[in-house]
C-alpha cells in the first residue's frame, strides 16, 4: 500500500474515533458477520455497526458509523456516515457530510449527498446523476468524478477525470499521464471484487460533456487539452514537484546509473549510522537478535511472518476496542472515561506503528548485516570478524548492494526484514516468559 493511502486511511479512522467524543446522546450497537438494516426498519438513534457485510436499506435518524469488508447504503442517513472497509458503495440519500476510507468508493448514480464527501483509497467514483451538495475532498490512485459536486474539489490522484458539473473551484494534483504508463492495474488491489471500478486514464482528463463554474488549478508538467467552453473561470498550470527537466535526465542510461549509486550510498550510510548508534546503546539487543537469527534461521523467517500477521491484526483490535469502548462510556455518560479509551488507544497505534516502520527500515536489516559480516569475516579474517563493528559495516554493505540489484533486490530486502522480526519475536517471548516466571 503507498504511503499516502495508508495516511489518509488512518487519519481518516482517527477521525471517527475522535467523532465518539461528541456529547453523550442515545444511539443503537451492533456487531455481526452479516447486517441488514430492512427497508421498512427505522433506526431512531446514531447507529454503530462491525460487521463484514452491512447494508442500509432503511433509515438511520442520525449519524451511521461503520467498519465492515463491504458497505452498501441503498436507505437514508439523516445525519453524516462515516465509514471504512474494502468496498464502499452509496445509492441511496445521506444529508449530511460523509467521510470514508477504503479500497472501492463508489457513490452510485442515485445517490444524494447534502454536504461534504470526503475521501481516501484506491478508486473513488461518483457515477453520473449523482449529486454532492458540498464540497468534495479526496486522495485515491485514480478518480472518477461523473456526478455534480455543488462546491469545490480538491483531490491528490495520479489519474483523474471530470465528467460531471463542478459548482466552484477545482484544484487538482495529478500525476503526469506518461508517468502511470506500465502501472499495476486497478484490480489487483482488490482482486475478485464484487464492486465494479471504472478505468481512468493516468494524468488529467476533462470531458467536453464536464463544465466547471469556478477556477481550475492542476498540476502538470504540460498543459493538457481542455475542451472549449467547459471551465468558466481562470486555468492555472503549476510544475510537478521536482519537474519535467528532472524527469528527462534521469531518464538517460548515465543518469539512472549515478541515481542507483547515490540511493546505495545514502542507504549504506543510513544503515551504518543507525547501526553504530544502536551498537553503542543496546549491544546486548543486537547480539541477541544476531544470535537467534543465527541459531534458528528458518525458524525466524516463520515467526516474521506471524509477527508481520499479529501487527495488523492488533492494529484491528485496538481500532474494534477504542470503538466499543467509546460507545460503552458514551452510553455510561461517562465522557471522561471515553476521551481517556479513545486517547489511550490512538497512543496506542501511533507508538505500534512506530516501532514497526523503525524495525522494517532499520533493526531489523542491521542486525542481520552484522551477522552476515561476521560469518563472512569468520572465513577470510577471524580477528576482524571480533572487531565490534567491523562486521556491521561489511554486512551493511552487501546487504545495500543486494537489496539495490534491480528486480530482485526487494527479494533480499524482505528476507531479511521476515528474518529480523522472528528475531525480535522470539526475542520478546522469551523475555515475557522470563518475567512471568520471576513474578
Amino acid at each position: 500500500m503507498p504511503p499516502y493511502r495508508f495516511l489518509s486511511i488512518f487519519a481518516l479512522l482517527t477521525i471517527l474515533a475522535l467523532s465518539l467524543a461528541a456529547p453523550g446522546q442515545a444511539f443503537d450497537g451492533r456487531t455481526g458477520e452479516d447486517i441488514v438494516i430492512k427497508a421498512d426498519e427505522v433506526v431512531n438513534d446514531d447507529l454503530y455497526i462491525i460487521a463484514n457485510n452491512f447494508t442500509l436499506d432503511g433509515t438511520v435518524k442520525g449519524d451511521l458509523v461503520v467498519f465492515g469488508a463491504v458497505i452498501t447504503i441503498n436507505g437514508t442517513v439523516e445525519g453524516d456516515l462515516i465509514a471504512a472497509g474494502r468496498s464502499i458503495v452509496i445509492n441511496g440519500t445521506v444529508a449530511d457530510d460523509v467521510r470514508i476510507a477504503g479500497a472501492i468508493l463508489q457513490v452510485g448514480k442515485d445517490a444524494s449527498l447534502g454536504d461534504d464527501l470526503v475521501a481516501a483509497g484506491a478508486s473513488l467514483e461518483t457515477q453520473g446523476g449523482s449529486k454532492v451538495d458540498g464540497d468534495t475532498v479526496g486522495g485515491a490512485r485514480q478518480i472518477l468524478l461523473a456526478g455534480d459536486v455543488a462546491g469545490n474539489v480538491l483531490v491528490g490522484t495520479s489519474s483523474l477525470e471530470i465528467r460531471g458539473e463542478i459548482g466552484g473551484d477545482v484544484k487538482a494534483e495529478v500525476g503526469d499521464r506518461q508517468q502511470g504508463v506500465g502501472g499495476p492495474p486497478m484490480n489487483m488491489f482488490v482482486p475478485g471484487s464484487e464492486v465494479s471500478m471504472p478505468n481512468v486514464l493516468p494524468g488529467l482528463t476533462i470531458s467536453k460533456d464536464a463544465s466547471i463554474n469556478g477556477d481550475l488549478e492542476y498540476t502538470q508538467s504540460k498543459d493538457i487539452e481542455i475542451p472549449a467552453g467547459v471551465v468558466s473561470g481562470k486555468v492555472t498550470r503549476s510544475e510537478p514537484v521536482g519537474g519535467s527537466q528532472e524527469q528527462e535526465m534521469q531518464s538517460t542510461p548515465a543518469q539512472a546509473t549515478v541515481t542507483w549509486t547515490f540511493d546505495l550510498l545514502r542507504n549504506i550510510v543510513t544503515l551504518i549510522l543507525i547501526g553504530l548508534l544502536l551498537g553503542w546503546l543496546a549491544p546486548l539487543f543486537i547480539k541477541t537478535l544476531t544470535e537467534k537469527i543465527q541459531a534458528k534461521p528458518l525458524a525466524s523467517f516463520g515467526w516474521g511472518i506471524v509477527a508481520s500477521a499479529v501487527f495488523f491484526f492488533a492494529i484491528l483490535i485496538i481500532l474494534a476496542a477504542m470503538i466499543i469502548g467509546g460507545m460503552l462510556f458514551k452510553a455510561l455518560t461517562l465522557g471522561g472515561l471515553m476521551a481517556t479509551t479513545i486517547l489511550f488507544g490512538i497512543f496506542t497505534i501511533f507508538a505500534l506503528v512506530s516501532f514497526f516502520v523503525l524495525a522494517v527500515a532499520f533493526i531489523t536489516k542491521i542486525a542481520v548485516a552484522w551477522l552476515g559480516g561476521k560469518l563472512l569475516l569468520d572465513k577470510f579474517n577471524p580477528a576482524l570478524a571480533e572487531k565490534k563493528f567491523v562486521p556491521l559495516i561489511v554486512g551493511v554493505v552487501i546487504l545495500a548492494i543486494l537489496m539495490a540489484i534491480p528486480y530482485v533486490g526487494w527479494i533480499f530486502s524482505l528476507l531479511a526484514v521476515l528474518a529480523g522480526l522472528g528475531a525480535i519475536w522470539m526475542w520478546s517471548g522469551e523475555l515475557w516468559r522470563a518475567r512471568k516466571a520471576a513474578a
